[in-house]
């Protein structure tokens, strides 16, 4: 009977547990010495992502390669699941664009914002959007903040 319990106990406790969650990848190319890229890394980890950091002392063949128009740059280029992600994206948005799945190249947020995730500065907090850009140059507004 004490074994039964035990067994229904611990199937219990297994069952109301909470699951691990996977770390979602994403691949990060930036400078080694930036260190708001740095911090929006720190975001995306404390967001449920696992980044892979890859340092250059040059990003512009990155950019290129995954599409990224001269006027939406920043400072860092990422990748995810077919996605560039240029600049400091907040982590929501990219799980948007991941469950969405639109058709399009990637998301940027071109500059450097002050407020947007990895330039936090006291309460200063620029608006920004999230634009969605496309191979062929179409780019709209995918997110506001």
């Amino acid at each position: 009977m004490r074994s039964i319990i035990l067994t229904f106990a611990f199937v219990l406790a297994v069952a109301l547990a909470p699951s691990a969650q996977v770390a979602t990848p994403i691949t990060v190319y930036k400078t080694p010495t930036c260190g708001c890229c740095g911090k929006w890394v720190e975001h995306m980890r404390q967001n449920g992502f696992a980044p892979k950091v890859t340092d250059l002392p040059n990003l512009s063949a990155i950019k290129q390669t995954t599409g990224v128009p001269p006027n939406l740059q920043s400072c860092h280029t990422s990748t995810i699941d077919g996605y560039a992600i240029e600049g400091h994206v907040p982590a929501d948005v990219i799980r948007q664009l991941l469950k969405e799945k639109p058709k399009v190249a990637g998301i940027a947020v071109p500059g450097m914002p002050m407020g947007s995730p990895g330039m936090e500065q006291g309460g200063v907090k620029d608006k920004f959007n999230v634009v969605a850009f496309t191979q062929d140059g179409t780019q709209k507004v995918y997110a506001s903040r």
